[in-house]
């Protein structure tokens, strides 16, 4: 296969973010670009950096210009193609929230898999239409590009069934009412990049909690999921910046039977108005929240903290204990007070922190004797995509579709 470039996807509702990974050899790459187009529909605006973080573009569009995810693609493709016109495109991979119960692994995609996608708009209503969008635009851009598409829950497909059911009538666990876990691209990337960071603790049994705007936490053992916070939709588990984690199902139906909610009103409820903004009143931006000395700006921490913690507990009993912590995502990798927080909370599993090491980001912030190891690790969703990409279309050229 001649050396190319690979283009990274992943489509929102109001933004388009994009990589450009360009092959050095058979399994390297090297990031060229990284950008986005945001304010889709209101005020929308063209961004790129390269990999040392040197602004290549910023140009703003009329609303009329830049409506959705297929006017994304095309201003953004036509500035990329300008950028590196020197360089094919292989292939286009697509972070794709949901794969549903089927794909536990990345697929290129046809007319059946995108056909399938669609079926699942119901488990993810939020964000897989606009990740099929991006993929229906970037085939109308460009149709002889392959495309593949990398699923957030695909990882957690090595889950037992008990880990996945609900104590619901069984005709809901066959039509798909169970759990699938998120945030999968980003522990599979943890897991990849652990052997060579831990070598001692990379088999055995690592919590990560991957703590970000949205958050979650995955039980990793030898390296493959075996339980993870967040259930039936990106909703559950932990608080996150503007979700509200667990919730007793008793809310939901007094909310609606007595404060008269309907399901529009609850979606925004539980997925913009709520977490640690809902808390504090403020913000759903941690810093902003560690700044502030306003107390429920406190209490919100103090939660965030404490159903972590808890969580991690869940998680190391299911695990039958726990050799390695590892924090990851904007929060997990940026704040060192958060991690000295949960590390406290969790000194009853063996965990002591280096003071110091925590304050440098790491990457191991354990003290030395700890009997769990704690580590700092950033992910890089956009790379997995791109080793998944580049795997499935070398195998379609040798001949191997599945």
């Amino acid at each position: 296969m001649s050396a190319g470039v690979i283009l990274i996807i992943n489509a929102g509702s109001s933004s388009l973010k994009f990589s450009v990974f360009r092959l050095m050899d058979a399994e390297s790459f090297m990031l060229v670009v990284r950008g986005q187009m945001e304010g889709l529909g209101t005020r929308p605006r063209l961004t790129a950096r390269d990999a040392a973080g040197t602004k290549l573009v910023e140009r703003e569009f009329a609303v009329s210009e830049a409506r959705d995810a297929r006017d994304a693609i095309r201003l953004a493709g036509a500035w990329l193609l300008e950028h590196i016109h020197d360089e094919d495109v292989i292939a286009v991979g697509h972070r794709v929230v949901h794969g549903g119960a089927h794909y536990a692994q990345p697929v290129l995609i046809d007319e059946t898999v995108y056909a399938e996608l669609e079926r699942l708009i119901p488990l993810a209503p939020l964000h897989q239409p606009h990740n099929l969008a991006a993929i229906r635009a970037v085939r109308e851009w460009q149709p002889q590009i392959p495309q593949v598409a990398c699923f957030d829950t695909a990882f957690h497909r090595t889950h037992s069934q008990l880990a996945d059911l609900y104590a619901l009538p069984w005709e809901y666990y066959e039509a798909g009412v169970r759990r699938y876990g998120f945030h999968g691209l980003s522990y599979e990337y943890i897991a990849s990049a652990l052997p060579a960071i831990a070598p001692d603790v990379a088999h055995g049994r690592v919590i990560v909690a991957h703590l970000g705007n949205g958050a979650s936490l995955c039980a990793i053992n030898a390296g493959q999921s075996v339980d993870s916070t967040m259930g039936f939709s990106a909703l559950d588990g932990i608080p996150m910046g503007t979700r509200p984690g667990a919730l007793d199902p008793g809310v939901l139906l007094y909310l609606v039977a007595q404060r008269g909610m309907r399901a529009g009103e609850l979606e925004q409820l539980l997925y913009k108005q709520s977490g640690l903004l809902g808390i504090s009143g403020i913000s759903n931006d941690m810093r902003t929240l560690l700044e502030s000395t306003e107390p429920r700006a406190r209490l919100a921490i103090d939660y965030f903290v404490h159903r972590i913690a808890k969580e991690i507990g869940a998680l190391t009993a299911v695990l039958g204990g726990m050799d390695a912590l590892v924090f990851t995502a904007g929060i997990g990798e940026s704040s060192a007070e958060i991690r000295a927080r949960i590390v406290a909370a969790c000194a009853w599993v063996g965990v002591a922190l280096d003071i110091d090491a925590n304050r440098r980001g790491g990457p191991c912030i354990s003290a030395a004797g700890s009997a769990v190891s704690a580590w700092v690790m950033p992910t890089n969703e956009e790379l997995m995509i791109a080793r998944h990409t580049l795997a499935l279309v070398q195998s379609r050229g040798r001949g191997h579709d599945h």
